[in-house]
């Protein structure tokens, strides 16, 4: 048996799409899976997005979360995808809301977390956004969601996977490859369509890695 935990955001959750995100179709694919192998595999799949949460947030709920969810002797693999929250531009201050020192931090504690419990560790990279919507947030008020900054806070995911030799799944370079702009519901969140280019990539890296 392998239980994949998704920590995340509204993104992660799966915010806006009809379909329930990139997290509900991996877990349809992997559901199929098991039934097609006549349950000789076995998948669980745990969506544990929360809107507007930060790696400052999976880090104090991480243990918690995850301790019911690890079964002794059974494989576990993290999915992580946190930064987007993070990387929010506060007009009152002229800074992010997490400075990159601490979202690096914070991500690197989060990473030696899931050390304790697995060594299938994947941090999947951000999306861009599209700012003529969300410089400023209509729904929240003396923020921006700017993508120099979301750049920054990609690039410091990267270096974390890195450093601690875990895998990183890129996602901003494929939706610019596309008319991303498109791709996006409000501005931020992905369409039905965004979702499943998330979908696909994450599920291909996880079959080309053997995560899956």
């Amino acid at each position: 048996m392998t239980q994949i935990l998704v920590f995340g955001d509204s993104i992660t959750y799966g915010a806006w799409d009809i379909e329930g995100g990139w997290v509900q179709r991996l877990r349809k694919f992997l559901d199929k899976k098991v039934i097609d192998s006549n349950y000789e595999e076995y998948f669980l799949v745990y969506n544990l997005g929360i809107d507007g949460d930060t790696a400052e947030g999976v880090l104090k709920r991480f243990d918690a979360e995850t301790k019911p969810r690890v079964w002794p002797d059974e494989e576990t693999v993290f999915i992580i995808s946190v930064g987007g929250n993070d990387s929010v531009f506060v007009h009152e201050t002229q800074r992010t809301k997490f400075s990159p020192e601490q979202f690096r931090t914070n991500l690197d504690k989060i990473v030696k977390l899931a050390k304790k419990h697995s060594t299938k560790i994947v941090l999947r990279g951000e999306t861009p956004v599209d700012e003529d919507k969300v410089d400023p947030i209509p729904w929240l008020a003396g923020n921006s969601c700017k993508n120099r900054y979301i750049k920054q806070f990609d690039q410091i995911i990267k270096e974390v996977a890195k450093d601690n030799n875990v895998h990183f799944i890129e996602i901003y370079e494929e939706f610019e490859k596309e008319d991303y702009k498109k791709l996006l519901s409000d501005g931020c969140h992905p369409t039905t369509e965004g979702h499943e280019l998330i979908f696909g990539i994450v599920k291909d890296y996880l079959i080309k890695n053997k995560i899956i």
